[in-house]
């Protein structure tokens, strides 16, 4: 049922699910309405309002969540099931009255996660979130309830990661790599915004519809802090809420059996530097892990300082866990499918599952959430001669709290309340942060409007 639309807002609208998310408990109803700070409405709301607003050029949670003050979504419990009452949303979400059938879907993805994630798996005393193993079994439990493991299918999952603020040109080429992922019958699974997270997906579905292949799964992997600044777009047809930033990288790295990077900002840095800490630490040392940079001719220059940023600060062999690809989307995608090769003799030889990668380790450092305060900013450990693992995980933290003054709304409202984050350390290893830092801001890659991008931060030489 829709109301009528006003200044691009739908007055009033009621959803229904479509399939077993159809039915909680009071006390579930009662904290997704509970407005207090130990409710769910907030978070719920938030996230309810991402999906809708799919499609949008705002990358600013703060700015999002202004321009739909009036926007607010209830739980309308009935004995034969349950129904979503939407106040206020935005109209793109809806053709000639109905509501894309791919938004209503992630709507009740966000529902089903959040409900699960506050009401059965952080109460479960079993999980012992303070410890590595209880935190991986936490982000498989998650995974399992949104039902996107599939037992005893060979590797066949590539994580795409890149930039949401990328220009025509690289994102048509990820739309290339996609689709030769897609003749190649692989599944994509991204961070499930707009740029380089949507144009692999694009891609991929065209050369799945070529390959007749009817099952082909775009899996979006986001968390709350993040998803009003990359909204879900529709082609996702698997989307996972995950509690946090740390959790959702876990998820991609155990649930992928490749990554591709394509051009990005300070997000897609985070990224490259989590992975490239895990598969450095010497459990992880025989481990195959596929992973190709990629871009058109015009991203040549960007790899090149991405390649040398890594070079000078993590060393060799971080650079020996990578290829680059440029200008070349199918041998991108023929690597990639060559790699996964490796990885099913490997998870074969060592009994691993081919659905979730529990052999790899992923140390503590990368696990326990990291709040960008100004305070633990300007403490993080940037200094060379610790163990390059160690620093990739401290490099990972400066990134993530930049993302956060960049586009959370926590993040925003703390740049705006305390001035920019201090990011210290070695003098060197300064001088090159902010090098790629400020190479970043040239090439608009930290926001989308980035013509007025001002920093979130000062890096002190």
């Amino acid at each position: 049922m829709l109301d009528k639309v006003v200044q691009n807002k739908v007055a009033k609208a009621i959803v229904t699910p479509e399939g077993d998310m159809d039915v909680l408990s009071l006390a579930e109803v009662q904290r997704l309405q509970d407005i207090s700070d130990g409710g769910l409405h907030k978070i719920f709301r938030q996230c309810c309002l991402a999906v809708l607003n799919c499609g949008s050029n705002m990358d600013d949670a703060e700015e999002v969540l202004s321009s739909f003050a009036d926007f607010d979504v209830h739980v309308v419990q009935q004995y034969r099931g349950l129904k979503l009452e939407i106040d206020n949303a935005p109209a793109s979400a809806f053709v000639d009255g109905e509501m894309i059938v791919g938004i209503r879907d992630n709507l009740f993805s966000v529902l089903r996660d959040i409900v699960y994630i506050h009401g059965e798996l952080l109460g479960n005393c079993a999980l012992d979130l303070s410890n590595s193993e209880g935190i991986t079994n936490a982000v498989f439990h998650i995974l399992r309830h949104a039902n996107v493991l599939r037992p005893r299918i060979k590797p066949d999952t590539v994580v795409c990661w890149g930039g949401h603020s990328i220009n025509s040109y690289e994102y048509q080429y990820t739309k290339k790599v996609g689709y030769e992922l897609g003749l190649r019958h692989l599944n994509i699974c991204t961070g499930c915004g707009p740029g380089a997270m949507k144009g692999p997906m694009k891609g991929a579905n065209i050369a799945h519809a070529k390959q007749r292949v009817s099952d082909g799964r775009y899996i979006g992997i986001t968390e709350p802090g993040i998803i009003a600044a990359e909204s879900p777009n529709p082609i996702v047809n698997q989307l996972v809420i995950m509690p946090d930033i740390e959790k959702r990288l876990e998820a991609f790295v155990r649930l992928g059996h490749g990554i591709i990077v394509f051009p990005g900002g300070v997000g897609t840095a985070e990224e490259i530097l989590y992975l490239l800490g895990i598969l450095l630490h010497p459990r992880n040392a025989d481990l195959p892990y596929p992973l190709v940079f990629t871009g058109p001719a015009s991203a040549a220059s960007y790899f090149g300082l991405i390649d040398e940023f890594i070079a000078e600060t993590l060393g060799e062999e971080a650079r020996s866990r990578y290829q680059i690809i440029i200008d070349d989307p199918a041998a991108a995608a023929r690597a990639m499918k060559q790699g996964m090769e490796k990885v099913t003799a490997f998870r074969k030889l060592h009994s691993d599952a081919y659905h979730f990668n529990w052999v790899l380790h992923v140390d503590d450092h990368f696990q326990q959430p990291f709040e960008p305060s100004h305070e633990n900013m300007a403490s993080l450990n940037l200094h060379l001669g610790q163990e390059s693992w160690k620093l990739a995980a401290n490099l990972r933290r400066a990134m993530s709290g930049i993302v956060a003054g960049n586009v959370k709304a926590n993040g925003i409202q703390a740049i705006k309340q305390h001035g920019p984050y201090h990011i210290s350390g070695d003098t060197g290893l300064m001088q090159r942060l902010d090098a790629l830092l400020e190479a970043f801001v040239e090439e608009k890659r930290m926001k989308i409007n980035a013509s007025r991008y001002v920093p979130c931060y000062r890096v002190i030489r």
